[in-house]
């Protein structure tokens, strides 16, 4: 476990995985490659997201060092009250500020849900960025800016964190993630302040000039129509996997589809 300071002195926490395979190729192969940086969805953690969910295994196991941090007010990262310190622009530049500290001058960035909202944020603006895969979102990010409100209410789910009965709460969307956020003994007013300013203006996928995958479960209502978000995005393959939004990420083709892609390999017929 590391920290990095943020430059709002919100601590973030992160885990720097190395590879546990050995690299195919020998200098050519997956130790040529940059490192794996995963940012994890709402309410979640990076081990929750990814460690649990045998992702983190499979891109080591594939030779890759794999970075992956809790957002702040998530996990063991830092998880300030008021909203001014959330949203995931704000993530993005953590996210930013991470790069920087480690030194690195190319990154593949991997995001699911909230996270692919701070993923897709950061790679319209950030050179460093080799491949890009994201998770859980689809036309909301085009029509909303972000993860789809249609579906997950923001403000119902800053009142679900913030109730004191869970009995109380009538959005049954909302209660299934209060009740997570319980389940995971989560800071509930860290993540009520990121509910109320979830990310809700335009984000330039247009200008995002890495490839791109944008992996989906099918049954996902916080994924819909896809293509909206594949479409504008200049070299982006859009692929489905059996599930819904939780299901997704441990869909047998889900971690080799992403270990694939981000080793240059054309995944186009997985989905």
């Amino acid at each position: 476990m590391s920290e990095l300071v943020a430059d709002d002195g919100v601590t973030i926490v992160y885990d720097d995985h190395a590879p546990t395979g050995a690299p195919a190729g020998g200098p050519s192969g997956a130790a040529a490659l940059p490192p794996v940086v995963l940012h994890h969805g709402f309410a979640v953690d990076a081990h929750g997201n990814w460690v649990a969910t045998g992702v983190v295994d499979a891109l080591r196991t594939a030779g890759r060092r794999v970075v992956a941090l809790d957002a702040r007010g998530h996990g063991r990262s830092g998880a300030p009250h008021d909203p001014a310190a959330y949203g995931e622009e704000r993530m993005a530049r953590d996210l930013r500020q991470l790069i920087d500290a480690l030194g690195l001058d190319e990154v593949d960035l991997v995001g699911y849900s909230m996270g692919a909202v701070v993923t897709l944020v950061l790679a319209t603006d950030e050179p460093r960025a080799r491949r890009v895969v994201v998770g859980g979102v689809g036309a909301a990010v085009v029509e909303q800016g972000g993860v789809d409100r249609r579906v997950l209410d923001n403000t119902a789910l800053a009142e679900a964190l913030l109730a004191d009965d869970p009995a109380t709460i009538a959005d049954p969307t909302a209660a299934g993630f209060r009740a997570f956020a319980d389940a995971q003994g989560a800071d509930r007013r860290a993540l009520a302040a990121q509910a109320t300013v979830v990310h809700a203006t335009p984000i330039p996928v247009e200008r995002i000039t890495a490839p791109t995958l944008l992996i989906v479960g099918d049954a996902d209502e916080l994924a819909e129509r896809p293509e909206v978000l594949s479409g504008p995005i200049p070299d982006c393959t859009l692929v489905r996997v059996p599930g819904d939004h939780v299901m997704a990420v441990v869909a047998p083709a889900f971690a080799p589809t992403l270990v694939a892609f981000l080793a240059g390999e054309d995944v186009s017929a997985a989905g």
